[in-house]
């Protein structure tokens, strides 16, 4: 009965060493808010039992996110893309076997769109703008899907350009240019 009871405790152990863990001055991305930075790490008591939180930091508009240490898996917190995973971010962008989904309402779009945002998968985020930036060059984007374009955009372009150290203006190139012909015709893959 010991070696079950032994065998419990390592399966408890490795379950919670998958849980990711950030130090202060990491970078972490937060969904549908972006990179972000670990500020702090703190505990507080909360109806009588002790919490910790990391304090994340948003880069792009200096908003503070407290987040349960224990919640950081179901909120989605997670580390910054790997570099190599950025062509695959790209090929999702210069896909074009999907197109936009036109023929619904713009307000559905908007929900099923704002779904995959909030997921915080890049490549989630990746299909929202290329989908409304295809959008675009056919029909005029409503108030609340240029609002979601701009914000896939700015999601994208922060995250790509921290993995890529490099300026955003850059990553906007890149973005525009995979986009660049859709007003003339939509390139073959």
């Amino acid at each position: 009965m010991s070696g079950k009871k032994a065998d419990n405790q390592t399966k408890a152990r490795a379950g919670k060493q998958k849980l990711r863990q950030f130090h202060v001055g990491d970078l972490a991305v937060y969904p549908a808010h972006g990179v972000g930075k670990i500020e702090a790490i703190e505990s507080r008591e909360i109806n009588g039992e002790k919490h910790d939180f990391y304090i994340l930091k948003v880069l792009e508009n200096n908003m503070v996110i407290m987040i349960p240490i224990r919640n950081v898996e179901s909120v989605g917190l997670r580390d910054i893309i790997d570099k190599k995973e950025i062509p695959k971010v790209y090929k999702v962008m210069k896909d074009r076997t999907e197109s936009p989904n036109d023929n619904q309402t713009w307000n559905r779009r908007y929900r099923e769109y704002m779904d995959k945002i909030k997921t915080g998968s890049l490549y989630d985020v990746a299909e929202v703008f290329r989908d409304l930036s295809l959008l675009k060059y056919t029909k005029d984007l409503s108030f609340g899907e240029r609002k979601l374009y701009d914000t896939a955009q700015m999601l994208l372009v922060r995250e790509l350009s921290t993995a890529k150290n490099t300026d955003e203006k850059s990553i906007i190139s890149e973005l525009e240019s995979f986009f660049a012909s859709e007003n003339t015709e939509i390139p073959e893959n």
